[in-house]
C-alpha cells in the first residue's frame, strides 16, 4: 500500500507578498514626506555651491517687493530687531536662516546680518542648488 501526502511543496518563490509591501513602504514614505513643509515662504533663492544647515532656527525672508517676513509672519521693517530679539532670547544657541529673493538689494540683507551682529544670532544664508 502506498501512502501519499495530500500536500505537495512548490519549489517556486512566489513575489507577490514581497511586491505588496514593497507598495506599501512606497506610500507610507510618499504620503510622509508631503507632511514636512519648511516654515518659509516660496520665494526663488540665489544659486551656490553648498547646502544649507537643516535645524530647527529662525527664517527671515525678504521678497522682491521687500517684504520682510520672520516665520510666514509679515513684519514692518523698523519692528524687525525687536521681534528678532524677543523671539530667540530663550534660545541657547540663537539663528536665523536668512531667506532673500533673488534681485534684492544687498543694502536689505546687510540690515538683518547688522541686526544678527549686534544681538550675537548666528546667520545662515540659504541659496538655491546650482
Amino acid at each position: 500500500m502506498e501512502l501519499r501526502g495530500r500536500n505537495k511543496i512548490n519549489p517556486n518563490f512566489n513575489m507577490s507578498s514581497m511586491t505588496d509591501i514593497v507598495f506599501l513602504l512606497l506610500i507610507f514614505f510618499m504620503l510622509t514626506s508631503t507632511l514636512v513643509t519648511v516654515n518659509a515662504l516660496d520665494i526663488i533663492l540665489p544659486k551656490a555651491q553648498g547646502k544649507t544647515e537643516n535645524k530647527k532656527s529662525t527664517a527671515v525672508s525678504i521678497t522682491k517687493k521687500l517684504d520682510f517676513y520672520i516665520d510666514k509672519k509679515k513684519i514692518k521693517e523698523s519692528e524687525l530687531e525687536q521681534y528678532l530679539v524677543s523671539n530667540l532670547k530663550a534660545e541657547e544657541n540663537p539663528t536665523i536662516v536668512l531667506r532673500a529673493e533673488e534681485g534684492v538689494p544687498i543694502e536689505k540683507a546687510v540690515k538683518i546680518l547688522d541686526i544678527a551682529n549686534r544681538n550675537k544670532i548666528k546667520v545662515i544664508l540659504a541659496v538655491r542648488p546650482k
